[in-house]
């Protein structure tokens, strides 16, 4: 696929490495020659020079022929015009776009009919929020991921001393949670995937990731570790775009407290957020967290566009006594480094959560839903299952007898409103989404050729 990315920056980078390595034909734009000159050197892609949004850098990059179009520059502006100019002038079959605006996103006529082409839209902050909003609300979780419109949830989780299930083989957890049914889909120990099997005995210190139907997922956590109680109490530092999404997604059920350093934009959220407590500070200021009783807080969440100010903020928060500490971390060292440490609990990776809702668009076959996992080496994918056993590789066959490519594994099926956990004798069905688990990302194309409707299948 012969694709076009609009900036260099976070997301438009880490974009490019993960496309390029996946055998597509990528060209990067960018006013930077320095950074092109970097990402051309480290990756196997092509670069131009220029501002992203004008024709003639467009037709330098080949847009006459590209079949996407990324733009993912730090200009809403740049972004929308760059689609305009590839859909009129070219006809660019798709084009993506990083909206980050909430006066543009509210607008959605905009990108409707014959006004603006974006095909898709991405927000960045809005997916972070929705990513931190859920791991908030599973306490004890250190990743929750939505599928098939949320009934279905992808849970990554430490599994402690004291947990039920540790210790014993994964085969017991139905005699543990009766009327329950879930899947082990992965699991991670020091650092190395286990393909979870009946005998495979769970140990303190394994990263497991399980899939449920939504309703069932805090009777699968308090399996794998001592049930945490609800988190009620929670500070948020940094009043950005993030900050402020998540205050106002959680000032509903939650006590809420937002610090922000810049009087002007406390001002701003103080008049824009109905129930929260806007702080005039620094969130690092030991004596300011100390008067807001940080001792008592369940959440200390710090999302700055300063990583070593959330680093450093959420492990004093740690330290004084906050129950569990979140930190949003761009840098991709940091984040592998503060994943090590036991003052952050969470380590947010904004490019790694962003970068799921791109590849949806990218991967062939019937894909409608991408997570990437474990800083890019694993994915967690939903795909829509066609044909017949003539035409599929999937349909009418039992999981046991569907060649799965190495470290992967089929967690759920859903079928209409119907979750059905799977197991091997577990027959799909034509139009099932069927949520899987990639322990080698590598193999993507494996995965998605099975769910390529072939003219005949022998």
């Amino acid at each position: 696929m012969k694709i076009l990315i609009l900036g260099a920056g976070q997301v438009g980078s880490s974009v490019a490495a993960n496309l390029a390595s996946e055998a597509n034909d990528i060209t990067l734009v960018d006013h930077r020659a320095d950074v092109l000159s970097e990402l051309r050197d480290r990756l196997d892609i092509q670069t131009v020079t220029g501002n992203a949004s004008h024709p003639n850098i467009l037709e330098q990059a080949g847009i006459e022929d590209a079949d996407m179009l990324i733009a993912v520059t730090n200009s809403d502006e740049v972004n929308m015009v760059a689609c305009q100019v590839a859909w009129t002038l070219h006809h660019t079959p798709t084009k993506i776009a990083r909206i980050r605006s909430a006066e543009f996103l509210k607008h959605n006529e905009l990108f409707r009919g014959n006004a603006v082409p974006v095909d898709v839209i991405i927000s960045p902050e809005e997916i972070v929020t929705n990513y931190i909003f859920n791991i908030i609300e599973y306490p004890g979780a250190l990743q929750v991921l939505d599928f098939a419109d949320g009934k279905v949830v992808l849970v990554g989780m430490r599994a402690y001393y004291g947990g039920p299930l540790v210790g014993h083989q994964l085969s017991e957890l139905p005699k543990h949670t009766p009327g329950t049914d879930t899947r082990v889909a992965a699991i991670y120990r020091r650092g190395r995937a286990i393909i979870p099997m009946g005998h495979t005995v769970l140990e303190a210190g394994d990263e497991v990731f399980f899939i449920a139907a939504r309703e069932d997922i805090r009777v699968v956590i308090r399996e794998l570790r001592k049930l945490d109680k609800r988190n009620k109490r929670i500070i948020i530092a940094g009043g950005g775009n993030i900050g402020k999404r998540l205050a106002e997604r959680l000032e509903k059920r939650h006590q809420v407290k937002i610090i922000d350093r810049n009087p002007e934009r406390a001002a701003y959220l103080s008049q824009s957020l109905d129930k929260s407590v806007v702080l005039l500070g620094d969130s690092a200021d030991e004596e300011l967290l100390l008067e807001e009783n940080i001792d008592s807080m369940d959440v200390f969440c710090s999302v700055t566009n300063d990583d070593e100010a959330n680093i450093l903020s959420a492990m004093l928060a740690k330290r004084l006594g906050t129950r569990k500490t979140m930190s949003l971390i761009n840098r991709p060292a940091y984040v592998d480094l503060m994943e090590n440490q036991e003052a952050i609990d969470v380590a947010i990776s904004p490019e790694q959560v962003t970068i799921g809702a791109l590849l949806t668009h990218v991967r062939r076959g019937d894909i409608v839903a991408v997570h990437s996992l474990r800083r890019g080496a694993a994915e967690a994918i939903e795909a829509i299952a066609h044909g017949d056993s003539t035409t599929s590789k999937v349909v009418g066959r039992v999981i046991e007898d569907i060649e799965l490519p190495e470290g992967t594994t089929i967690g759920a099926i859903v079928r209409g409103e119907e979750v059905i956990i799977a197991h091997h004798d577990t027959v799909i069905e034509a139009e099932d989404h069927v949520v899987m688990f990639l322990v080698d990302k590598k193999k993507i194309h494996d995965v998605e050729h099975l769910f390529q409707v072939g003219i005949t299948f022998i």
